[in-house]
């Protein structure tokens, strides 16, 4: 085996695992399917092994292959953490930076953080990973994450903002045309947008009665899409009131009725916290979630 194995051939090989193909993978790294597969080709010549069966349904992973895909994964994300860390002076807040937050608060509520973000630190570049699982800090997939549950590794630097309140929206001609309930009980008379799988979710359901009789018009995982739905007067759904109150064609229903917060933590790596980069987003993060979970205007 030959031990001398370039970067190019590693990142092919990712690429192919990722993608199932190597005309996937090629798109992605902005090369040719000949010299994708000439990569993937040499690399087996230099270890020794096959990586890939062909078959009729492409390329099939070997058990060497699989055994290779995790060290593969962190020694990209190590490479993408060295170009960011390379990518401005270390001593001024500028060059790339990679957060991580929810499909919704990537949607919904970021945008006119980073906007007057933006112009405190024109020179930023922030590179958005919206993923509802937990990106990876210790290995720095990311420098910046929010989350919605606290840290529980002692290498990461948290700091805890309001918990954002939640609440039951419907858009006014939805209301017009089916009434406002004035309790808990009117609630079987009416159409909800909601979870599809998520227990957790499925449990805040359960406080308007049985889940089961409960009248789903729609039903997705999907916090955007429920509010998009809401917004579309499809229905009743359950949404971050800070968000929510953005539009005007929403309005809340059952305000009296207390639904669990969003507990909120802006979350870094201990030895990122203090490069200029990191820490002018971390601390306009915390910044600005504290006014969001207040229900205060956002800044533009």
């Amino acid at each position: 085996m030959n031990k001398n194995v370039d970067w190019d051939s590693q990142r092919a090989f990712l690429a192919v695992m990722e993608t199932g193909s190597l005309s996937a993978a090629a798109r992605r790294l902005g090369l040719s399917q000949p010299t994708m597969r000439a990569r993937i080709e040499g690399l087996e010549a230099a270890l020794g092994t096959a990586l890939f069966t062909r078959s009729v349904h492409g390329l099939v992973p070997t058990p060497t292959a699989e055994a290779m895909i995790a060290p593969a994964r962190a020694m990209a994300h190590a490479s993408e953490a060295m170009l960011r860390a390379a990518s401005a002076d270390s001593t001024e807040a500028a060059g790339r930076v990679r957060l991580s937050v929810s499909e919704f608060v990537g949607i919904e509520v970021l945008p006119p953080m980073l906007r007057s973000l933006r112009d405190k630190h024109p020179r930023l570049t922030v590179e958005l990973e919206l993923d509802n699982a937990s990106a990876d800090l210790l290995d720095q997939q990311v420098d910046v994450a929010v989350r919605m549950h606290p840290p529980e590794q002692s290498a990461l630097v948290a700091r805890k903002v309001p918990s954002i309140p939640l609440g039951l929206f419907a858009h006014r001609d939805y209301l017009a045309a089916h009434g406002r309930p004035a309790s808990k009980a009117d609630t079987g008379e009416h159409l909800f947008i909601g979870p599809d799988r998520r227990r957790g979710e499925l449990a805040i359901a359960a406080m308007f009665g049985d889940p089961a009789r409960i009248r789903w018009i729609a039903r997705t995982d999907s916090h955007p899409a429920q509010l998009a739905l809401a917004r579309a007067g499809v229905g009743i759904a359950v949404a971050q009131i800070p968000a929510a109150a953005r539009y005007p064609e929403l309005e809340q229903v059952l305000p009296d009725i207390e639904l669990p917060q969003l507990p909120t933590w802006i979350v870094a790596h201990e030895t990122l916290r203090p490069v200029p980069r990191v820490a002018a987003l971390f601390d306009h993060l915390v910044e600005t979630f504290d006014a969001y979970g207040k229900g205060k205007r956002i800044s533009m």
